[in-house]
């Protein structure tokens, strides 16, 4: 018998251009096996395939108009004066919705935190905060005595200053706007009582603050679009967030109801190859970029659906603590064995086991998702659906 050599792969897979109303189950399924055929490999059970949350957005036509977004807020808020706080600084994932707020309000306080926004953006090296002897953790500081501090710094990326971006933005709808800088929930409060938190990973706490101390109306991104408006799209789960820029006036929503997609195609691959698969919808990878510091999640969660053998984390071993304290006496054919057979005996939990320690204590959909997030990319590579091979495989296999 061959030994395998290889462990894991990740593979991009080509797909057509998916539009409203496609049957993705059935293209996802041809695009794997179609693949599959042309490269020259078999499909195994306990692969995983995964479709990126935009593909399946908009073959679900899950779309809302910046109007749509304008009569949500007026609807929820009365259409006077809001804050705005805790946005994160993104021309993809904010501005458009910041422009469909501003249309529903006649002024907005608009709080931003700094540092950085919540996912690591920054608008001020922290060693300038320390250096000018400010409190981020308390310290509510003015546009004007920002500026004072600090200047205007554009974002080492995009190359943009968010603070007069936004506010632009926000003037030529027509709604007046005044910016200020805290990182306590409850600063907002003292210029308005209505509030849209649009914080994502803290929003419940957030919430809960807001009200605790006297807020009137509080919502989250996630309370805004969470209903069709006027026939729109809309995600009853998470509103806003997750969206995108679709275009100048139109975000397009992280996917809804996608539970019963994940287990057709696992049916689909099942009957047309006879091996189990496992599937999953995923939208941004759990992962940081040291120079940037910029923290990729974005999206409310990395996978909205997924089907069952993708629940729970992983259950491994760490090889080098067994081959460094367990068996140190053994090298070779011998210590190959020796690990061997201490992983096809392991616990079916090992938490808390000094032999795990060090292994990835993450959810398994955030680990595959992160992997898929970075095989497909966000740009011009065209492969939708990532095939993961071998993810579940060990060193006995």
């Amino acid at each position: 018998m061959n030994e395998r050599r290889v462990g894991t792969v990740s593979r991009g897979i080509r797909c057509p251009i998916i539009r409203q109303g496609d049957d993705l189950a059935q293209i996802v399924t041809d695009s794997v096996l179609e693949a599959a055929e042309f490269e020259g490999f078999d499909l195994r059970d306990r692969d995983v395939i995964s479709i990126t949350e935009s593909v399946v957005a908009r073959s679900q036509g899950n779309y809302c108009s910046i109007d749509d977004i304008a009569a949500d807020v007026k609807a929820k808020l009365g259409g006077g004066t809001i804050g705005v706080i805790f946005p994160i600084l993104s021309r993809n994932r904010f501005a458009i919705c910041l422009k469909g707020i501003a249309m529903g309000a006649k002024k907005i306080y608009l709080m931003l935190s700094y540092p950085s926004d919540e996912v690591g953006n920054e608008l001020v090296n922290i060693d300038k905060i320390d250096e000018a002897g400010v409190n981020p953790y308390s310290d509510v500081l003015s546009l004007q005595k920002y500026r004072e501090l600090f200047g205007y710094g554009k974002h080492e990326f995009t190359g943009v200053d968010y603070i007069e971006y936004y506010a632009d933005l926000i003037k030529e709808t027509g709604c007046d706007v005044e910016i200020i800088f805290a990182n306590q929930a409850k600063a907002i409060l003292d210029y308005t009582k209505n509030i849209i938190n649009c914080d994502i990973h803290t929003r419940a706490r957030t919430k809960r603050i807001l009200k605790a101390a006297g807020a009137e109306k509080v919502f989250g991104l996630d309370d805004i679009m969470n209903a069709p408006v006027n026939d729109s799209g809309y995600n009853e789960q998470y509103g806003l967030l997750g969206s995108n820029k679709a275009t100048e006036g139109q975000v397009k929503l992280f996917p809804r109801e996608c539970k019963q997609l994940v287990l057709d195609i696992q049916s689909n691959i099942l009957e047309r190859t006879g091996k189990h698969v496992e599937v999953m919808v995923y939208g941004d990878g759990a992962f940081k970029d040291p120079k940037g510091k910029i923290w990729e999640l974005a999206d409310p969660v990395v996978s909205p659906a997924f089907t069952d053998g993708l629940i729970g984390t992983p259950n491994e071993l760490k090889l080098k603590y067994l081959a460094d304290n367990d068996f140190a006496n053994l090298s070779g054919e011998a210590l190959k064995e020796a690990i061997s057979e201490s992983i096809r005996k392991k616990d079916a939990d090992l938490v808390g086991k000094m032999a795990s320690e060090g292994t990835t204590p993450r959810q398994l959909t955030d680990l595959i998702g992160s992997l898929c997030d970075l095989t497909s990319g966000s740009g011009d590579k065209g492969t939708p659906v990532v095939l993961v091979q071998g993810y579940f495989d060990n060193y006995t296999n």
